[in-house]
């Protein structure tokens, strides 16, 4: 199946309203994670059945409900069902292939992007699709599989940070999109440093190029392609953020979302300056290769030309004629390797002069 595009056969022509599942398996069940929270108490639950959540909707207190996996449509239309989300809405929920996407639904709001990890022993990035619905006072959260990227949040709140008990839902969007962000910048950083190497390496004209030189950048070129493509799109989605009027972000936090815009623009910037120095390494290669050849190729020229007067001499006195004045003289031999070696040390100087070498 192509990376970039993982539309399967099936999946063609449904209703932007079905709530079928596609994308790929990553759980074996769907889990639910509850935080109750307020400026007094913390409490943490496994849920287990969505009719448990009946009781958050009204509640006073803040509520964050973190759904890991998307695969299961019954649990997706009951939590759908309880907490009036139009169906297109989690029909999107239920896409992990969807682009960056935000939209206010009147009740709510919807953001979904990507979260990426980067894996050390394979040496390539992997991606989840991660989606918010912010309400008054409820947060829903949804990945494909669990993790630990969104454990400081939950540390945050454990601790009694005031901020974040206080400031409500579109406060604690900001705090997951914001470690989405820095983890962003980070890959961002992990795939810079091997690229600065590369371009160290390749800047080195003592050492020798290895061959597999192209096929580094080329994957590091796939790595980043890969990586742009997700947060192009994640940067406009935050700049519609910024602007949205709706009456579950407050106007006090929005000083936070256009934090997140400006890093969103870092991420991108950086993801520039990087995919321009993969191209420029690139020239920088087939100019290194080339100027390599053309120095070999010019060894071999000037060998070439040094034995074309030689390879005439030598020819002119190996021809059959019976009288050929030279060969009755005693110091004939001699006369011509005197005439050949001066012939070579003169070529040499005047391509020395000329700096032909």
């Amino acid at each position: 199946m192509a990376r970039y595009t993982r539309k399967k056969r099936e999946d063609i022509g449904l209703s932007p309203y079905a709530l079928v599942f596609r994308g790929q398996q990553k759980v074996n069940k769907v889990g639910m994670q509850l935080i109750d929270y307020n400026t007094n108490d913390v409490r943490e639950t496994e849920v287990e059945s969505v009719d448990d959540l009946r009781q958050i909707k009204d509640s006073s207190d803040f509520s964050w409900l973190n759904v890991n996996g998307l695969h299961d449509a019954a649990v997706m239309e009951n939590i759908a069902s309880v907490f009036d989300i139009p169906a297109n809405i989690m029909s999107d929920v239920m896409n992990p292939d969807i682009r960056p996407k935000l939209e206010d639904f009147g009740t709510g709001v919807f953001i979904t992007l990507k979260t990426f990890q980067y894996h050390k022993r394979q040496k390539r990035l992997s991606v989840d699709n991660f989606s918010l619905i912010i309400f008054e006072n409820t947060l829903i959260s949804f990945q494909e599989q669990p993790g630990t990227m969104f454990n400081p949040v939950r540390e945050r709140i454990r601790k009694y940070n005031k901020k974040i008990r206080t400031a409500g839902s579109d406060y604690l969007a900001f705090a997951l999109l914001d470690i989405i962000i820095d983890n962003y910048i980070y890959i961002m950083g992990i795939i810079g440093d091997k690229i600065e190497i590369l371009e160290d390496y390749l800047y080195d004209k003592d050492e020798d190029f290895d061959k597999d030189i192209l096929q580094k950048v080329n994957v590091y070129k796939r790595e980043l392609s890969y990586f742009r493509r997700h947060i192009k799109p994640a940067r406009e989605m935050i700049a519609n953020l910024v602007k949205l009027d709706s009456d579950c972000l407050h106007d006090e936090n929005n000083i936070h979302f256009r934090e997140l815009l400006d890093n969103m623009k870092d991420a991108n910037d950086i993801s520039d300056t990087y995919r321009e120095m993969l191209y420029d390494l690139v020239n920088i290669y087939h100019t290194s290769i080339s100027t390599k050849l053309n120095d070999i190729m010019k060894v071999l020229t000037i060998i070439s030309v040094i034995f074309i007067p030689i390879t005439f001499i030598v020819g002119v006195y190996g021809t059959n004629f019976e009288y050929i004045p030279e060969l009755g003289w005693k110091y004939g031999y001699i006369a011509m390797w005197v005439v050949m070696a001066v012939v070579v040390i003169g070529m040499l100087w005047y391509f020395k002069r000329k700096k032909w070498f």
